[in-house]
């Protein structure tokens, strides 16, 4: 893995949390800016993913199991876009307090995926 597309992901993912959850604050759903910031975490998670691929498919591997390991990279994935689509569900501060929850996973799972790797 490389750590820095790892911590390159926490921190975006962190900064989302916060832009989304300031949002549920001010009592404001998601709105398209969100959105966009959402595509972003979302490419540097994709990113991420085809490089542990390609890592994988080089013969490389994590020091606490594949299996483990595949599951948590699909889940962090995974993680933003779903709250994403939960948020377009409803449409109000709630869906932003959904998309700010979904980004503190990934930011956690980014913790863990650097753990199980061994880095």
């Amino acid at each position: 893995m490389l750590d820095a597309l790892t911590v390159a992901v926490a921190v975006t993912a962190l900064a989302l949390s916060a832009w989304c959850g300031f949002a549920a604050y001010r009592d404001q759903p998601t709105k398209d800016w969100h959105f966009i910031g959402m595509a972003v975490v979302s490419l540097l998670a994709l990113a991420q993913l085809v490089v542990a691929v390609v890592q994988l498919a080089r013969g490389e591997r994590p020091d606490q199991g594949m299996t483990i390991f595949i599951c948590y990279l699909i889940g962090a994935f995974a993680a933003v876009p779903a709250a994403g689509f939960l948020s377009l569900t409803e449409r109000t501060r709630w869906g932003s307090v959904t998309v700010a929850a979904g980004a503190v996973v990934l930011a956690v799972l980014q913790v863990r995926l650097y753990d199980i790797w061994g880095s």
